[in-house]
């Protein structure tokens, strides 16, 4: 595909009121890291790359919310927000997702980011969406969960499946299982769900096991990659490249909605795997090579988890962006002295000088199995209950 005439290669949404997803004090899920990563996208010169356009959006109407989520729990949102009363049988006012004033609106709004992205991409407007404060993928039809109080990544499958689109592959890069987004298309063979994260026995929420494979009428659209703790990023990396191209061969899609949350580093406070940034950043690649291979280019990337807000987040999203725009990053660039006076003073923390730059070596799967490796046999548990119902041999590339 070309880009000639002036198209913009990919939009980027974004509003200093994304800001107000804030559960308080203490809270994980800070702002601060939404803040960081756009100052270094800024202090990188990418707001000014003539591939990539910033749009804003006001927060959806409840119809579109509603594609998603049962009328009664965005009513129950409303409501806890108004009033400050927690509703724990919907998950609202828990330690999680605590309630707090103007929460429906800021909920909506990060649906709003992840549908518009959406509805360029399919529009052809651009090739890529980027919503780097999108990604709620925990949040049910009927209840928040997991600091995700509406599923903006599961609105935005709902969109292009209600713009026409009839495959619509959905990628988990989060330590956590996507559960909110699977459930949610659990039944439907439009949608393929892939996720890759730490085994649930260890790590909220808890699912996502590699007999999970979607409903009766959709088997084999539900794909999970349960990795032990400690996985590091080679190792990471070895099992995405182990089972996420050869499906999504198979499946075709038209678009893909990825989400980046980048959790799953090792600095991360939640969880325990060990994935560097350079890890990540070449998964990001992955994934956007994989759209131009198989769906014409259509992507649309949202941020997620990631709680190290200072030396991890902002350097992940910040390459999502760039590599969304078509500029990425060098790894082990010198990151902008600027920004990093802002993260002294904002943080008190000392932050990173480069952005990443060692080289990760992994090794494919086309070189073997080893059956004495954890990651291997869990690699391998997700290929014999996964690929044959594509026609795939587990045990060979």
């Amino acid at each position: 595909m070309g880009y000639g005439d002036g198209m913009r290669v990919a939009r980027l949404l974004w509003s200093p009121e994304l800001l107000r997803y804030d559960f308080g004090p203490g809270h994980p899920m800070a702002p601060t890291r939404l803040d960081l990563t756009m100052r270094l996208v800024r202090e990188l010169g990418l707001l000014e790359e003539p591939t990539l356009e910033v749009a804003d959006v006001a927060p959806a109407p409840d119809a579109v919310v509603q594609t998603v989520h049962d009328a009664e729990y965005v009513a129950a949102v409303r409501r806890a927000a108004a009033t400050g009363q927690p509703d724990p049988l919907r998950g609202l006012g828990t330690e999680d997702d605590p309630v707090f004033a103007g929460m429906h609106e800021a909920g909506a709004r990060i649906v709003a980011a992840s549908v518009d992205a959406a509805e360029a991409v399919w529009s052809g407007r651009v090739v890529h969406g980027v919503n780097v404060a999108g990604g709620m993928h925990h949040a049910r039809r009927g209840s928040a969960s997991g600091f995700c109080i509406y599923n903006d990544a599961a609105a935005a499958v709902q969109r292009l499946l209600d713009l026409g689109a009839e495959r619509v592959a959905y990628v988990d890069l989060d330590a956590h299982h996507g559960d909110g987004v699977e459930s949610i298309f659990w039944d439907d063979p439009r949608v393929l769900t892939f996720s890759v994260h730490q085994d649930g026995h260890t790590l909220f929420p808890g699912t996502g096991n590699p007999a999970d494979t979607g409903g009766t009428a959709a088997h084999g659209t539900a794909v999970n990659v349960a990795l032990p703790p400690r996985t590091d990023g080679a190792r990471w990396l070895r099992a995405v490249n182990a089972v996420l191209p050869a499906v999504l061969r198979e499946f075709d899609p038209q678009v893909i909605v990825s989400q980046h949350g980048c959790d799953a580093h090792g600095n991360d406070p939640l969880t325990d795997l060990n994935v560097g940034v350079d890890a990540q950043r070449t998964a990001a690649r992955w994934v956007h090579d994989l759209a131009h291979e198989v769906a014409d280019g259509r992507w649309v990337a949202l941020g997620g988890g990631g709680y190290a807000v200072v030396d991890v987040v902002p350097l992940v999203w910040a390459s999502l962006v760039a590599e969304a725009a078509h500029v990425p990053l060098p790894a082990g660039i010198v990151l902008p002295e600027h920004w990093r006076r802002d993260v002294e003073e904002m943080s008190g923390l000392d932050p990173a000088e480069r952005l990443g730059g060692r080289d990760v070596a992994w090794r494919p799967w086309s070189e073997g199995y080893d059956p004495a490796d954890d990651v291997d046999r869990a690699v391998l548990a997700t290929r014999k209950h996964v690929f044959p119902t594509w026609g795939l041999d587990p045990y060979r590339d």
